[in-house]
């Protein structure tokens, strides 16, 4: 079981509320979408949304699938912002709306990639402390 909570993994999660929860907002908003573009967006936001719940319930219960949990919000939010990356910079779009996308982007993958990198550090540490203990106590 995991031993200790996630700084990279808790800073993603709040990136990512920050970043999605927010932008249902700004997707209401916008008088240029249909209803079913409201919709489509606000899914691929609530999705987020509901990855870090499940995060953030993972790592606050130091449950056993925290790590899975984790890898599954940074693939999604690879893959996501690498598709939406393309779509925003060979778009018809201003350059500062661009530069914005691909900052949020960036930040993103960067803190999804350090999450991972985190928790599979940790999972690592606490497998050769497992083994390290068990073979202590075959010795006694």
């Amino acid at each position: 079981m995991p031993s200790r909570r996630p700084p990279a993994t808790i800073a993603l999660c709040i990136w990512t509320v920050l970043v999605w929860t927010t932008r249902i907002a700004n997707i209401w908003r916008d008088h240029a979408l249909t209803d079913g573009e409201k919709g489509g967006r606000t899914a691929l936001a609530l999705s987020f949304t509901v990855l870090v719940l499940v995060v953030a319930h993972a790592v606050y219960h130091r449950t056993t699938w925290r790590d899975v949990a984790v890898k599954v919000l940074a693939g999604w939010t690879l893959g996501v912002w690498v598709t939406r990356s393309y779509a925003i910079a060979t778009g018809e779009h201003r350059a500062a709306f661009i530069a914005v996308h691909l900052v949020l982007a960036a930040v993103s993958i960067a803190l999804a990639g350090l999450a991972v990198r985190e928790v599979t550090r940790q999972a690592a540490e606490a497998s050769c402390e497992a083994m390290g203990s068990a073979g202590s106590n075959s010795r006694q």
